[in-house]
Order: structure tokens, then C-alpha cells, then sequence
């Protein structure tokens, strides 16, 4: 069970950090507003539901400091940086953005790319209506407050109406300091018509610094649009991440989601779907595999708000050692949310005797004229497949990874993108022991 956050960031701390940003009223208004909710947020349970299986008793927030300056994202080793032609990169290492990029064909377009404070000062009336209004709110629970006080870098993606975007763009947030906090923020913006790709990922510098992540992401998906947003969480294993993360799409609009649990020690993330009208669809994919002691959580929801809106989720979890993997999901229909089809399924497949996987789907339907459906299913890799893969002559390692390599298949053929899908694969290699 999840306890309190700590009392390490006070209101001197907060003071502190306030000083040291050079930010409109505005912004700083909404931080005062957000600490306030965190202050008082300490002394409410968080909800039990979501909560209860995620046992945090070892993390300590006073161990994690916001850093003043960050070094150089060289070190750091990223699953897809440099493994494509982007059209636009943002790079940030211990919240503070190091690198940015755009094609001048896109911004001459109107696109915005970039560090997520700059561009909401220096574009305001476009972003301020929707950073943290819409999606992920201040006063969800004590880490969205928390994260809404402290955010430092981040990303913003902004796409005009009817622009579509042929090639993908990429964002990394690193750590890299031992004992670094990072609260980045993620914000994604696709007006009517517009269809973007944007791949992120998180990453840290060597395999012995400590860290702490409490992030958000905000994916807004406009009329007709469509967006294809990849999150591949890859920290090492001594850092602990905390996100709460929401997509709301528009009429006929489209998100294809995916999420890749690699990483940290300790993650929970609360993700959100919202179908908000008619005709809007979203696609959520996971993957995820857990070696020694990690310990990843998911708390998924689909929110169907509006008649004739589709969901399909599937999340595979392959746990191994002493890991345990969680996921809490749920379908919510509307009364007004007439003929729904909501989807969700997650399958977990352990690799040891020790390992655990907690599957828990749910639905909770107001309407009476819809399709819901929900499934869980847990098991043991078969000692036959194995040994009939090893009379083949592949060792145990290389039948191992068939195996695995064929439980993530039916998520895998769901992404469209070459990169994501070889990147997957090569992380599943490593986790086996068989990739470099």
C-alpha cells in the first residue's frame, strides 16, 4: 500500500524552487494552487482500489532533488534515438531540455515542437486552454498535485488543423544524476484533421544512479484527427516512476497508444481513455516484462462519453524472478454512450516459480444498447513447448525467447510502426539474457 509522499517538499522548498523560475503570473499562480491541493492532498487516502496492491513503503522523496543543471545526454544509452529520421527531436536530462529540433517544412506548417515551458510562454493563447485542464488535472490525487507544483522539462507537440505529419517525431527524458527527481510533462495537441507520430522514451544514463520520475501526459485528439503515440519506459532499476497519464479524443478522431513497461523498480501508472464523441475510437497496446524485483502497476480506464465510440485495449505481461506486474483496468460507459464497443484483455506469462501477476479487468455500464467485453488470463511457460523447441536444436535460452517472442506477437502485428516493433523485440532479447 501506497503511503504518504513525505513531508521533504515544504513550503520552504517550494519558495525555493519558485525563485529559481523565470515564468508568467499565470504559471505561477497555477503551481501556488496545485502545492496547496498537494499540502492537503498528504492528509487524504489515496484510493484504495487503485492503490492497494502497489506497496511503496521503501520509497523515500527526500532522497530525490531537483537538479539546477543537468550534463550532457551523451551517456545515455536510448532504445530509438538515433535509430530513424525524425522530424523533430526534444531531448531532456534531469527535467532540463538539452536538445531540440523541428524541420523548417513543419514550422513553416505552424507546427509546434518543443521545451514545454518556453512554448507556453512564448505561445500562450494556443497552449494554455489545454495544459492540465482537459486531461490530467491538478487535483486528481496527491501526485498529479505533486507533479503540477514541481514540473520542470517536458514536451509539447502542437499540429494545426488538417496538417499531417509523415514522419515521426522523438522525445527522450533521461536521468542521469544520481539521487535526481524529474517531473516532466507531456502534452500533445492535434486540432481537427491533423495525424501526427510521436515516439518518446525514457532512459537512464548508467545502471547505478538512483532516481525518481513523477510524470504526466496529455494526449488531445481533435475531430478527425489521428494520433499515434508511443511511450517506451526503459529506467533502470533503481528508479521509482509515478504518472498519471490521459488521452480524450473527438468525433471520428483516433488514437493508437502504445506502452512499453521495461524499466525502474517501482512504476504506477494511472492511464486514462476518454471518448468524448461520437465515432471516436482509441487502440491502447502494452508490453511489459519484469525481471528480479521490479514491480510495475496499471491502472487503465476507458471512458466511453458519447454514443457509437470503440475501445480495444490488450496489454501481455511477461514477469520472470521474484517481479510482480499489476493491472487494474476498466470500461465505464455513459447512459448517453449507446452502442459501445469496449474491449479489454490482458494475459500474463511467467517465466518462474516466484513471480506474480495481478490481472483485475472490470466494466461498469450505464447504457443498454452496447458491446463490453473483458478477459484475464496467468500461466506458466509449458515445459513441453520448450522441450519440443529444444529437440530442434535451440538452446533453453533461444526457445525461451520463441516462446516469448510469440506471446507478445499478437500485440506486436497492432503496430504499425517497424521501429517500435523491432525495438520491442530487441528489449525482450535483453531481458532474456540472450541480446547485448
Amino acid at each position: 500500500m501506497v503511503t504518504a509522499t513525505s513531508d521533504s517538499y515544504t513550503r520552504e522548498a517550494f519558495e525555493t524552487f519558485l525563485a529559481g523560475r523565470d515564468e508568467p503570473d499565470w504559471m505561477t499562480d497555477q503551481r501556488r494552487q496545485a502545492f496547496e491541493a498537494y499540502r492537503g492532498l498528504l492528509e487524504t487516502p489515496l484510493d484504495l482500489e487503485e492503490y492497494k496492491r502497489v506497496d511503496a513503503r521503501t520509497f523515500r522523496p527526500s532522497r530525490y532533488h531537483l537538479q539546477e543543471k543537468s550534463a550532457d545526454e551523451t551517456g545515455v544509452d536510448t532504445l530509438m534515438q538515433h535509430r530513424a529520421e525524425y522530424a523533430g527531436q526534444v531531448t531532456h536530462v534531469d527535467g532540463h531540455t538539452k536538445n531540440v529540433s523541428l524541420d523548417l517544412e513543419m514550422a513553416e506548417k505552424g507546427v509546434l515542437f518543443g521545451d514545454l515551458a518556453t512554448m507556453l510562454r512564448d505561445h500562450e493563447d494556443k497552449l494554455r486552454p489545454y495544459f492540465m485542464t482537459r486531461a490530467v488535472l491538478p487535483d486528481a490525487d496527491r501526485f498529479s498535485a505533486w507533479h503540477a507544483a514541481f514540473w520542470t522539462g517536458g514536451a509539447v507537440l502542437y499540429v494545426p488543423r488538417n496538417v499531417a505529419l509523415d514522419r515521426p517525431l522523438h522525445s527522450l527524458i533521461a536521468l542521469q544524476t544520481d539521487g535526481a527527481a524529474d517531473f516532466s510533462h507531456t502534452l500533445v495537441i492535434l486540432e481537427d484533421g491533423a495525424e501526427a507520430t510521436l515516439l518518446e522514451e525514457t532512459a537512464s544514463a548508467n545502471n547505478d544512479a538512483t532516481g525518481m520520475h513523477v510524470g504526466a501526459v496529455e494526449l488531445l485528439v481533435g475531430r478527425n484527427a489521428r494520433l499515434r503515440y508511443v511511450q517506451l519506459q526503459n529506467w533502470n532499476h533503481k528508479v521509482y516512476h509515478f504518472a498519471h497519464q490521459c488521452g480524450r479524443v473527438g468525433g471520428n478522431g483516433s488514437l493508437q497508444w502504445t506502452v512499453g513497461g521495461l524499466g525502474s523498480r517501482l512504476a504506477h501508472i494511472h492511464q486514462d481513455v476518454m471518448l468524448d464523441e461520437r465515432g471516436a475510437e482509441a487502440q491502447v497496446n502494452g508490453v511489459t516484462f519484469t525481471i528480479e524485483r521490479q514491480v510495475l502497476s496499471y491502472y487503465t480506464k476507458q471512458a466511453h462519453n458519447a454514443e457509437d465510440t470503440t475501445s480495444d485495449l490488450l496489454y501481455k505481461e511477461v514477469l520472470r524472478d521474484d517481479s510482480r506486474c499489476i493491472w487494474r483496468g476498466m470500461i465505464r460507459v455513459e447512459p448517453e454512450a449507446q452502442k459501445t464497443d469496449g474491449y479489454q484483455r490482458s494475459d500474463a506469462l511467467m517465466l518462474s516459480s516466484t513471480c506474480r501477476a495481478d490481472s483485475i479487468p472490470g466494466l461498469e455500464i450505464e447504457a443498454d444498447d452496447v458491446r463490453c467485453t473483458h478477459g484475464a488470463t496467468g500461466g506458466r511457460v509449458d515445459e513441453e513447448q520448450l522441450f519440443y523447441c529444444m529437440c530442434r536444436g535451440l538452446s533453453r535460452f533461444e526457445a525461451m525467447h520463441v516462446i516469448v517472442e510469440g506471446f507478445f506477437q499478437q500485440v506486436f502485428d497492432r503496430i504499425p510502426t517497424e521501429l517500435v516493433r523491432e525495438t520491442l523485440s530487441q528489449a525482450v532479447e535483453r531481458k532474456l539474457g540472450i541480446g547485448d
